[in-house]
């Protein structure tokens, strides 16, 4: 009636090697895997991942952000330029050899910021004297007269600091004398960054 098994022997005893096979246990590698639920993804695809596009998406906002980031340090720089604040004002202001420059020539009487508001009166004048040329003449002489007095006054300018310079600093940087000529030209009201001193005749030690 019972057919009989084909692992079993004659005599009815299973034998040893056949068995049911074990199961072996699960590896570290999959039991990290069953516990995350996924792989652990590869270093280059995990840097992949992370790379962000260097074009944004959104063109016209990052161009809005960049003018007004732009706008903002223009302001700051404005504001440093008025109290005298180096951390924001622009490179070719900062340092203590320009600061020394500044305060220098904001010290001194210089001809050559009277030199706008002279021109524009001999100027002025010439148009009443186009009647008579002789006194055009004169007039026009006179405007090159102050304009070749301007210049010896700036060469006397730039000789005195430069020795000042050279004796507190060492050595006079380049850039200095057309820094020194365009600060001289300029009326003190209108300098930037603004004179630290209100009043003349406080030349730095």
């Amino acid at each position: 009636m019972f057919s009989r098994s084909k692992t079993s022997t004659p005599d009815g005893v299973t034998p040893v090697g056949d068995s049911p096979a074990e199961v072996p246990p699960a590896s570290d590698a999959t039991q990290t895997a069953a516990g995350k639920g996924r792989p652990t993804p590869k270093r280059n695809v995990a840097q992949a991942a992370n790379k962000r596009p260097l074009v944004p998406d959104d063109r016209r906002a990052a161009r809005k952000a960049q003018r007004e980031k732009s706008r903002v340090d223009r302001e700051r720089a404005y504001q440093a330029m008025q109290t005298g604040d180096e951390r924001y004002m622009p490179v070719k202001d900062k340092g203590p050899v320009r600061r020394y420059v500044r305060d220098f020539v904001d010290a001194r009487w210089n001809l050559g910021e009277f030199f706008l508001p002279v021109a524009f009166i001999f100027l002025f004048a010439t148009f009443f004297t186009q009647q008579y040329p002789q006194l055009s003449i004169f007039v026009m002489l006179g405007l090159y007269g102050f304009l070749f007095l301007t210049i010896i006054d700036a060469w006397l300018l730039w000789r005195s600091l430069k020795k000042r310079l050279t004796a507190k600093f060492g050595e006079v940087p380049r850039g200095l004398l057309m820094y020194t000529i365009t600060r001289a030209y300029q009326l003190r009201r209108s300098r930037l960054p603004k004179p630290m001193s209100k009043k003349r005749g406080n030349y730095p030690e």
